[in-house]
């Protein structure tokens, strides 16, 4: 994406052998549902995941029923003769809740199971895991979770990366976020290095994406109340695009999948229909995403021009009704972006995200034009989706 200071050889390389979106988003800007939408293909009030911990005082264990009544990818896969490995971040309890015929994961909440448990090991702790896996089950087709905790924190990079990064004017915390990615990128090296090296990658697809965004506070003062968690305000769990973009990528020699940048916004809730058209499987009647290998051949162009999400609260305010834990709805239709605040304490804002890609300048009050038909579009996505789900 062109960072002028973090060194990321092996997804540069990736992108340039990718059907290339810079322009992806998640629905949602906190893991557990972001994560959620990559394996259900649904929106968060769709499979019901909207943040990360319960009510106070509610067994967390109780909001593993969306997970269990959730066709997953692994869940459908799996009717094709698919064996799956389930590794990194893993909010659903055991694995196998999801589907998955193998993993990482225990989901003892006594014993540490709250976000990934033994499976937050991979990558920080090497690959072997994975390599294991693909070894014990040669010759059968595979699906493949690689969801490290990196660069999340705690950032503790290897000195020898960290080295590269420091300078006199820079904060040491952004340094050692510098050096989280590029870490991050040397284990995504060593997973794609193992596909070339077993003669896999041209009959595997490559999936990239992020679940969340993260801007890193460098302040060494005290932190101020809107920087309450170490990142800033308009990053993790925000409707901007410092929280909901990511890059997507698709790698798929096999696939006759071309090399190639796409302006087109697309979603995470695509990745769910294009993997299972990959594997020759339709996709379930709820999800609405689109197949993204379709989009890529067909150069980039899509009948879709809108594309939606919902952003919620980090702790749940009512396991069953995700209306309840609501903060935004946004959606973004070309160049046009609005964010519709669920409080009537705050104005609905509206950008211009190719002349004011940070989203410094809201628009909203020189465009009432376009707030009131965006807003329409959100209203007539937000019924009907809510309406087939109940």
């Amino acid at each position: 994406m062109g960072h002028p200071d973090i060194q990321t050889p092996y997804l540069d390389k990736l992108a340039a052998q990718s059907a290339l979106f810079p322009r992806g988003y998640v629905p949602s800007s906190l893991c557990r549902p972001s994560l959620a939408t990559m394996i259900t293909g649904l929106y968060p009030h769709q499979h019901g995941i909207t943040g990360n911990d319960p009510p106070r005082g509610t067994d967390r264990n109780l909001m593993l029923k969306h997970i269990r009544r959730a066709q997953t990818l692994p869940n459908l896969l799996a009717k094709k003769g698919y064996v799956s490995f389930q590794t990194g971040k893993w909010w659903e309890g055991n694995h196998k809740l999801g589907g998955f015929t193998d993993g990482m994961t225990h989901g003892d909440t006594t014993r540490g199971g709250r976000h990934g448990d033994l499976g937050l090991k991979i990558g920080r702790k090497g690959m072997k895991p994975i390599f294991d896996f693909l070894e014990n089950h040669r010759r059968k087709p595979f699906f493949l979770w690689y969801a490290p905790f990196l660069p999340h924190t705690p950032h503790n990079p290897p000195e020898r990366i960290l080295k590269k990064y420091r300078r006199v004017n820079r904060s040491i915390r952004l340094a050692k976020y510098y050096a989280m990615c590029e870490w991050f990128d040397e284990t995504c090296g060593e997973l794609l290095n193992y596909l070339d090296k077993k003669k896999l990658s041209q009959n595997t697809l490559v999936v990239f994406i992020v679940d969340n965004g993260w801007i890193q506070r460098t302040n060494k003062t005290k932190i101020p109340k809107r920087w309450r968690f170490g990142f800033a305000p308009r990053s993790k769990r925000s409707p901007y695009d410092g929280g909901i973009r990511t890059p997507i990528m698709l790698r798929w020699p096999g696939g006759k999948v071309k090399p190639g940048k796409f302006d087109t916004p697309v979603s995470s809730i695509d990745l769910a229909p294009t993997i299972l058209a990959a594997a020759k499987l339709n996709k379930v009647p709820k999800m609405q995403g689109i197949d993204l290998l379709s989009v890529a051949k067909n150069g980039g162009k899509t009948q879709r021009d809108t594309i939606f999400g919902d952003i919620y609260a980090h702790d749940v305010a009512d396991i069953d009704e995700p209306a309840k834990s609501l903060q935004y709805r946004w959606c973004i239709q070309k160049k046009w972006k609005l964010i519709l605040p669920s409080s009537k304490n705050e104005k609905p804002k509206l950008y211009d995200l190719f002349a004011d890609p940070h989203e410094k300048r809201d628009l909203a009050t020189r465009h009432p034009e376009r707030v009131t038909k965006l807003r329409l579009r959100i209203a007539s996505w937000w019924s009907l989706y809510r309406r087939k789900d109940r």
